[in-house]
């Protein structure tokens, strides 16, 4: 389906995506978890890594933050706003001479040689953006890495909660008056979703069964000139970790970031993000917990895997 690409290159391609998608973790709680979930992986990880890929880099999160402990990365991204944002940032934090950047959809990685990098990274779920290609676009991840890949997909086990709550994101607000749109949006209406509320078992059903989120209405909408948000492949744990042993992955490792701070409400996750050792402890033990593979697939909207190649 090419239609999966064109939509993920015009989403992501919006004029404003770059500068917001910067401030994520300064406007919602799951990303601050997600994050340094991811950040305490990478860096426990580095020893012998020298060269690193990061598929999907958007505004250079992980690969600013790998430049700055000496990593030569490639910051491999659809989206021209969010390579021009992660240059500017990656030029005010002094790496600009360590990254490359690369225009380019995970779809057509042929122009990479195998075994071409130390590390391979993928996060934020850019594989499940690619359907109906998304096994393709895990076993060239894993052709062009020498040591260690390290990906995250869209969670199906943790997106389905979500059919049943379409108040979710506001659970994770850091600040309702910070004045980012979204969140704006997610405020505004939030009794109205509320009410209009109704739990549909087909589709919830269909779901779990396809793990397909999207398809015909997002390709409607941007056939009208649109841009909607991009169709989704959900991935069971069972599922990610086959893909990647019949690839020749060893030793993985799954983890589902966010699965313990869903349990919480927003009062009490606002309370301990503004109090900065409750801050620290909390994300540690959220890394803690969320680590472990009997909560893997719970995650709050991404399936965390590693493994060395």
């Amino acid at each position: 389906m090419d239609y999966s690409r064109k939509i993920s290159e015009r989403l992501w391609n919006l004029p404003d995506k770059g500068e917001l998608e910067s401030r994520r973790e300064e406007t919602f709680i799951d990303d601050i978890i997600q994050k340094s979930h991811i950040e305490k992986e990478l860096l426990s990880h580095l020893d012998g890594i020298r060269t690193v890929f990061d598929g999907g880099a958007g505004c250079g999160r992980f690969s600013i933050l790998l430049a700055k402990h000496g990593c030569e990365v490639t910051h491999f991204d659809i989206s021209q706003p969010m390579i021009d944002k992660a240059r500017e940032l990656a030029e005010k934090e002094g790496v600009l001479d360590r990254i490359t950047f690369v225009k380019g959809a995970l779809e057509h990685l042929e122009a990479f040689r195998d075994s071409s990098f130390d590390m391979v990274i993928s996060f934020d779920a850019p594989v499940s953006y690619t359907y109906p290609n998304q096994e393709k676009v895990i076993a060239e991840l894993v052709r062009i890495c020498r040591k260690r890949i390290m990906i995250s997909v869209s969670s199906r086990l943790g997106y389905l909660p979500y059919l049943a709550n379409p108040i979710q994101k506001n659970q994770f607000i850091l600040d309702p008056d910070c004045g980012d749109p979204f969140v704006k949006w997610c405020v505004a209406n939030r009794a109205d979703a509320i009410e209009a509320f109704r739990f549909h078992r087909e589709a919830v059903g269909k779901l779990w069964e396809e793990g397909l989120m999207g398809g015909d209405e997002e390709i409607a909408e941007y056939e009208r000139g649109g841009a909607p948000w991009c169709i989704t492949y959900t991935f069971m744990p069972d599922e990610l970790e086959g893909i990647l042993k019949r690839n020749g992955v060893k030793n993985i490792e799954l983890a589902g970031p966010g699965a313990y701070a869903r349990t919480l409400p927003n009062e009490l996750l606002v309370k301990m993000m503004k109090n900065p050792g409750q801050r620290s402890d909390f994300l540690d033990f959220c890394h803690r917990f969320d680590s472990n593979p009997f909560v893997c697939g719970m995650g709050k909207d991404n399936l965390l895997a590693q493994g060395e190649v």
